[in-house]
């Protein structure tokens, strides 16, 4: 009979925690499937303001630090509070300034609604919130392949949004196009459900049982070479992944090529992170982080090489969309796997958060510097550039990390 009861509250925990992946994807599909289309906006929102390419790029640009500056704050709520709460507030945001975009027509208005409310918003629905609740909800051996699966969810976002809302923008316009997304970021709220119930660390081994608080930690963890190493990496990813997710309808429309080859590039870096973000979470449990992290971000130097000397047809943009795409955010689950695994899981929204927001400061240089390029040269060859170079230091400065808990000082002298 013990065993029969042993058994059902195993099946009953598995299902569970499929439920909470599950709905933690679902939530990050949507979310971030608004976030990494916006750049398909890029050229109807120049056209119908007149405000120029570099204004709205610095809306744009103004959105990508937003929302990370968003992730530690939200996720110090989420740390204390509860998730849901924070995804359902984050849920009306996202919808309210996703919602007024049409309706702005100076740089203020534009910075209020993209800059400020939608990137805030999806940043109440992403990364450091969902991993961090799963992860604290989730044993210790379940939590790599949960953050890699809860990230695929991102990406099928992107997959399915980029070719729907190209549809939308080319048979009813790009105003429908926006509230359409408007309405679709309400469905997280009854998604955020399975997220309701106080967060209870299971079998947490780092620095959890004796952190001394979210303040002590904030001050450990910026003191240490492993994690300040962990934030210039992901500094890399986000100026990539912004310059691109903006600007690559632009690289696209110089290259003589039609909107469709851009949105299908898109979908195509969803389609083949999906598969990289499950990768990486698989591999996250076998092989050091550090090492994976590197061997993603040098991978990005070749590719981005190899884009720059082939002939600029569809097909290049879709091979190159396709190999990108695999290394995409699958930096994530190993970047917030070497987190839990210095500091532990009790402030992981909080401290990975801070990651996100680095991500995001190069995010922001990404998507403003993508349109200065431009702009002034009239082409982006000085982004491909930077972008190499960014690579390949981003590749080296993960290889010092150090993938051991974090001792408090009092700890360490005991």
């Amino acid at each position: 009979m013990s065993a029969l009861a042993s058994n059902e509250t195993s099946a009953t925990a598995s299902r569970s925690a499929w439920m909470l992946m599950l709905a933690a994807a679902a939530i990050l599909m949507l979310t971030m499937g608004a976030r990494q289309t916006m750049g398909l906006f890029l050229s109807p929102l120049n056209t119908a303001t007149g405000l120029g390419i570099a204004s709205i790029s610095l809306a744009l640009a103004v959105g990508q630090l937003m929302w990370g500056v968003a992730q530690p704050v939200f996720g110090a709520v989420a740390d204390r509070y509860g998730s849901m709460r924070v995804i359902v507030i984050g849920a009306l945001m996202l919808a309210a300034g996703t919602a007024a975009t049409p309706f702005m027509h100076s740089q203020a208005g534009l910075l209020l609604s993209m800059g400020f409310l939608s990137a805030a918003g999806a940043g109440a629905g992403s990364f450091s919130i969902l991993i961090g609740a799963a992860s604290q909800r989730l044993p210790a051996e379940r939590r790599a392949f949960a953050s890699g699966f809860i990230n695929a969810g991102g990406s099928f976002g992107q997959f399915v949004f980029a070719p729907a809302v190209q549809a939308i923008i080319s048979s009813a316009g790009w105003v429908v196009a926006m509230l359409a997304m408007a309405a679709s970021s309400l469905l997280t709220i009854p998604l955020a459900r399975p997220l309701r119930t106080p967060p209870r660390p299971k079998g947490d081994a780092g620095a959890a049982s004796t952190d001394g608080g979210l303040k002590a930690q904030l001050r450990l963890a910026l003191r240490d070479r492993s994690y300040l190493c962990l934030h210039a990496g992901f500094f890399t990813c986000g100026f990539h992944i912004a310059f691109l997710v903006t600007h690559l309808p632009g690289e696209v429309g110089l290259c003589g090529l039609p909107a469709s080859v851009s949105a299908a590039a898109l979908a195509l870096i969803g389609l083949f992170n999906i598969a990289g973000s499950l990768s990486a979470g698989m591999l996250a449990s076998r092989f050091r982080m550090k090492y994976l992290l590197a061997a993603m971000y040098g991978s990005r130097a070749v590719i981005i090489l190899i884009y720059l000397a082939a002939p600029k047809t569809a097909w290049t943009f879709y091979l190159f969309a396709a190999a990108l795409g695999f290394t995409w955010l699958a930096t994530v689950p190993p970047t917030a796997g070497l987190v839990g695994k210095l500091f532990g899981v009790r402030y992981l929204a909080t401290l990975f958060g801070l990651t996100l927001l680095s991500h995001q400061i190069g995010g922001f240089f990404g998507a403003w510097l993508g349109g200065l390029s431009f702009v002034t040269y009239g082409n982006y060859n000085w982004m491909w550039y930077a972008d190499i170079a960014l690579a390949l230091a981003a590749a080296l400065v993960n290889l010092p990390i150090r993938e051991a808990p974090v001792l408090r000082p009092a700890t360490a002298a005991a």
